[in-house]
């Protein structure tokens, strides 16, 4: 599946090992979005066939909601309050379709960030710095684990208990509600197997929709690990870089090998900022909006006393906070390497350098002073800073539909 050097054989001799972990749970996520194809240059004709069925299929399934539930709320739902109360999941329907879309346009991008973590793998020679490696990619598993734990159980408890505990009696008629009302228009959707159907199918959709989000996710965190570990390494080598006792199995001057490789670095970081800016801004702007409603709709249902509701809400509000709080964690991450790389440029011991070798640090000083970053539309910096901007507008946007629901 992954090209070897061109003499045909690898410098680091558990290539494939280490490859098939960096990004083994991107595989997972990718591969049922029909997505992971356009990535990966090695891919057999069967493989390419079965993801365009896949993008069929998932698309499908979007509309399969969008559609009837978008029509329902523009020309059937005429309450104020009711179409507050659909304008989170309509805008959560909406920016899943926009952001699958965008994946698969992005897709050459992200195939160059994946061959640039496939080419840094192979020329690892040193197992310190291999362990260096591990270690940050290890820390982005993790990561991507606890982001899906918190985000597949907040959309599965809404898409799953909300409709099953929310059933009304009305003249001796049991109506089982759904969580995308519309389709009252086109069928009977209470009789069975019809409503069954449709129940699974909005499972299944939470699911695609859930993955289309961690896509993003999961493939950001390993970038960004990824760069963090490089930086790690350039740290390493400049604390070392006066120790005459510590030798690079490459056979050229360390200090031409730091600055080589941290241009590599900041190449990398570019191409990794280039292809999530605007699904980071996606990401932030829906995200601060999707917490605003879900917030006032955990105080609608406070009113009423509905505790199931309530709890439902409240995983939902948080798994959204999770989100948005790992994209501007992965930001500061990146900026606080990059910033210690600098400061480890700034402590190394360069009088005990040669002279030429010490003017030499001038050019590695200079490239350190701006860290590598993460943008959200080249607006803003993705970092915790950013993240309470996040929570602090959500808040004050709650205030403004407050009052405007009381007028």
């Amino acid at each position: 599946m992954h090209a070897r050097v061109s003499n045909g054989v690898s410098p680091n001799k558990y290539y494939d090992t280490d490859i098939k972990y960096t990004f083994e749970l991107c595989q997972w996520i990718l591969k049922p979005l029909g997505i992971y194809p356009f990535v990966y240059s090695n891919v057999s004709k069967l493989e390419r066939g079965v993801s365009v069925l896949l993008l069929i299929t998932c698309c499908s399934i979007i509309q399969f909601v969008i559609v009837p539930f978008g029509h329902y709320v523009l020309f059937y739902e005429k309450d104020i309050n009711a179409r507050i109360k659909f304008l989170g999941p309509l805008t959560f329907c909406s920016t899943a379709l926009v952001k699958y879309l965008y994946l698969c346009l992005k897709a050459p991008a992200f195939k160059r960030c994946i061959e640039h973590v496939e080419r840094d793998w192979k020329k690892l020679q040193d197992q310190v710095y291999r362990d260096v490696m591990i270690n940050y990619i290890s820390m982005g598993r993790n990561l991507i684990t606890v982001c899906a734990m918190f985000f597949y159980t907040g959309g599965l408890s809404y898409h799953t208990v909300m409709p099953l505990l929310s059933k009304v009696k009305t003249e001796n008629v049991t109506i089982r509600p759904l969580t995308y009302p519309g389709y009252e228009a086109f069928f009977d959707v209470q009789r069975s197997p019809t409503y069954e159907i449709v129940y699974f199918m909005h499972c299944i959709y939470v699911m695609v929709a859930g993955n289309i989000t961690m896509v993003a996710y999961s493939l950001a965190t390993i970038f960004t690990s990824h760069a963090c570990g490089q930086m790690k390494i350039q740290i390493l080598r400049l604390e070392n870089l006066t120790d005459e006792r510590v030798t690079e199995k490459r056979g050229e001057d360390r200090l031409t090998i730091i600055v080589k490789d941290h241009v590599e670095i900041l190449r990398f970081t570019k191409l990794v900022e280039s292809a999530f800016r605007e699904i980071c801004l996606i990401e932030v702007i829906v995200s601060t909006l999707l917490i605003c409603l879900v917030e006032y709709y955990c105080l609608m249902e406070w009113e009423t006393s509905d505790s199931v509701a309530i709890l439902t809400y409240a995983m939902l509000l948080i798994s959204f906070i999770f989100n948005i709080l790992m994209f501007c964690y992965l930001g500061e991450l990146l900026l606080e390497q990059g910033n210690r790389v600098a400061t480890a440029s700034y402590e190394t011991l360069w009088y005990n350098l040669p002279a030429k070798k010490a003017r030499d640090m001038v050019l590695l000083l200079a490239i350190s002073k701006t860290p590598p970053k993460l943008t959200a539309g080249k607006i803003f910096d993705l970092s915790l800073y950013t993240f309470g901007i996040v929570l602090k507008s959500s808040m004050v946007y709650l205030n403004v539909l407050q009052t405007m629901i009381e007028l």
